[in-house]
């Protein structure tokens, strides 16, 4: 079974990492065609690709290639921009509401994007219109659908859909990631390493449970290779989206301290990520953070923007929402650019961090602080569409605290969540505020 298995052979996925390696900027036009050759030759071709690999990775920069993009954290801090904004301290009498709203928002949008994970936006778009439900304003039901929207539209009825979870939200690495983190800093502390991440990785999560970049720094902690090692050998994903849904308990337990939750983002992701993949995580724990303390949506993000590279692919393309946001286009509007930017119908446009981050900031501007049509944009844009829901029910669940949601959202899963993290399998929410609020008391 584990021969076969995805994202853990290299052979198969050159292509990506031919397209990863241009789009760092390296000069390796001319090994398209090799690449797409040992793509077709299966995994029998690893250590050929791996090969390749390294030669492409010793290619010169383009000549005019525009970014500047570290992936350590010295060099990161060194190309931030100035900040912009100075946060006012969080009063500790909201904290409990803000971190029961972060905790529910993430659950809440997960499960709302978790059922048409992987559909394209002409098949969402036909469920959604079938189903009364366009522009997106509530939880698609199976008990909606006729067995000729089932046929028409290609719809896997599994068991996530909101009205058949049986009251508990089902297991989801985009919920499994932030109780993780909640479990390493109880263990470690806010001073966690990078190390004790992989570690805990090993320990407590079960291998086959992460995807892409995350099964390949897996494989390669079980090697005996850590950060950053872990994130660069035979990993074509390694911008992918995987740390962007990571970062989120380091923003619940900073709130008003951007900056903080993007460091603690930094050591979390550089197990398996570099450059972008690295920022996407810094830029969502920032935004969590900053939403702990700041109402207005624009402030949440720029306070995101400051913590990562000023001259970064991530930062350009999300001040491309913005500018669009300014300039007046509506929510489908926009949606209509980044599917112009970024082809959701390749795995590497679908499936990276840049693509989905874009989606995570058109949702926060035009949803205007209101949950539901929050986070509602961010799964009708289609691409990674739990994980984006998750991530921008996260902030506005912190921005609005569990007050601020309304009732139709939680009800669905009882408050209570199902991991896969070792000690958490069966887990409440209140639970996991409680223990929240106990780290930002204590440390751990």
């Amino acid at each position: 079974m584990a021969r076969n298995q995805a994202w853990v052979h290299f052979a198969p996925e050159m292509v990506t990492e031919w397209m990863q390696c241009m789009e760092e900027g390296l000069d390796v036009e001319s090994y398209r065609a090799l690449c797409e050759d040992i793509a077709k030759r299966g995994v029998d071709w690893d250590d050929i690709a791996e090969a390749v690999s390294q030669k492409m990775h010793a290619a010169p920069i383009r000549a005019g290639y525009p970014y500047v993009e570290p992936s350590d954290y010295e060099g990161i801090c060194e190309t931030k921009p100035e900040k912009r904004h100075e946060l006012k301290p969080v009063c500790p009498c909201k904290m409990e509401d803000k971190i029961k709203g972060a905790w529910t928002g993430r659950i809440a949008g997960c499960l709302l994007g978790k059922p048409v994970e992987g559909m394209h936006r002409p098949q969402l778009y036909k469920i959604l219109k079938a189903t009364d439900n366009y522009p997106m304003h509530k939880y698609i039901m199976k008990g909606e659908f006729t067995d000729e929207l089932i046929k028409d539209a290609n719809i896997w009825v599994g068991s996530c859909w909101a009205d058949n979870i049986g009251g508990i939200e089902p297991v989801d690495d985009d919920t499994n990631y932030t109780v993780f983190g909640m479990k390493i800093v109880k263990q470690h502390g806010k001073t966690f390493t990078a190390d004790d991440v992989m570690d805990g990785w090993m320990q407590y999560i079960p291998y086959l449970n992460l995807c892409t970049a995350e099964r390949v720094a897996y494989r390669n902690g079980a090697m005996g290779l850590y950060a950053p090692d872990s994130a660069v050998y035979r990993n074509p994903y390694r911008e992918w989206i995987g740390a962007q849904i990571r970062g989120d308990f380091f923003g619940y337990i900073n709130p008003g301290n951007p900056e903080a939750a993007a460091e603690m983002a930094f050591r979390d992701a550089s197990i398996s990520h570099v450059k972008n993949g690295i920022y996407g995580e810094m830029y969502c724990a920032a935004m969590i953070a900053a939403a702990g303390a700041a109402d207005d949506i624009m402030t949440i993000i720029e306070a995101g923007l400051d913590e990562i590279p000023a001259k970064s692919r991530l930062r350009e393309d999300v001040e491309k929402v913005i500018a669009w946001y300014r300039e007046g286009l509506n929510r489908e509007e926009i949606i209509e650019r980044i599917h112009e930017t970024y082809n959701e119908n390749t795995s590497h446009g679908w499936c990276h961090t840049i693509s989905n981050a874009m989606i995570v900031t058109m949702a926060l501007l035009v949803g205007e602080g209101d949950f539901g049509k929050s986070v509602c944009a961010a799964v009708q844009a289609a691409f990674d569409t739990d994980c984006n829901g998750a991530t921008v029910g996260s902030i506005i669940g912190m921005r609005n605290g569990i007050s601020g949601i309304p009732a139709q959202w939680s009800a669905p899963f009882g408050g209570r969540l199902l991991t896969s993290i070792q000690d958490y399998n069966n887990v409440s929410v209140d639970e996991l505020v409680a223990n929240t609020l106990d780290i930002m008391k204590n440390g751990k």
